[in-house]
Parts: C-alpha cells; structure tokens; sequence
C-alpha cells in the first residue's frame, strides 16, 4: 500500500522559512512526478509546485523565486523549502505523486501558518 508521509509543517512569521517533506513508501516503481498543492480555508486547493524524475521543476507563479522543490529518488522524498513566507502562503499542504496516469497519490497535508 502506497503512503505519503508529509512532515515540517508549522507556525511561523512572515518572512520566515520553513521546510517540508514528502516520504512515500509501499512502492518500488518509479514516480514519475512529485508535487504540492495547497488549500487556504474556504479556497479551492491549487497547485504549488512540482517535479519531474529526471529534476524539471514547475512553479506556480505565485511562488516561484520563494519556494524550492526538490527530490531524493533513492529515498523517494520530495522536499519543499519555503521561504520568504507571506500570510498568504498559510494553508495546508499537501503532497501528491504520478506513479502512472492511472495511479495517482495523496498525503494527509500539513499545517502552515504564516503570522503577519
């Protein structure tokens, strides 16, 4: 069984950084793309960020040159640093992978707060 295990989550001021993490296990097939989305309270979720096995990245424009992800194939982790955060960015974030069109994973989110 696949599971996604999102850590790093938190609370902190804006300006601040924080790192999340993405560990999937209960599969040995590549994974294709990794990414993250998120979802304000009362806001549709939308996509943050994601990359690619072989390392291309696709940022939302809303957080590109302040977010950084990032992947560890042979630990089948995908990273997400964030700084420069703005009371904007709070929402949960969650983690999802592409194994293959027709598999398709999510993690259970993580809490950002972002103070003002």
């Amino acid at each position: 069984q696949v599971q996604l295990a999102e850590s790093g989550g938190g609370l902190v001021q804006a300006g601040g950084s924080l790192r999340l993490s993405c560990a999937v296990s209960g599969t040995s097939r590549t994974i294709n793309v990794m990414g993250w989305y998120r979802q304000a309270p009362e806001k549709q979720r939308e996509y943050v960020a994601g990359i690619t096995s072989p390392g291309t990245t696709i940022y939302a424009d809303s957080v590109k040159g302040r977010f950084t992800i990032s992947r560890d194939n042979g630990k089948n982790t995908v990273y997400l640093q964030m700084n420069s955060l703005k009371p904007e960015d709070t929402a949960v974030y969650y983690c999802r992978i592409v194994v293959s069109r027709t598999s398709v994973y999510w993690g259970q989110g993580t809490q950002v707060t972002v103070s003002s």
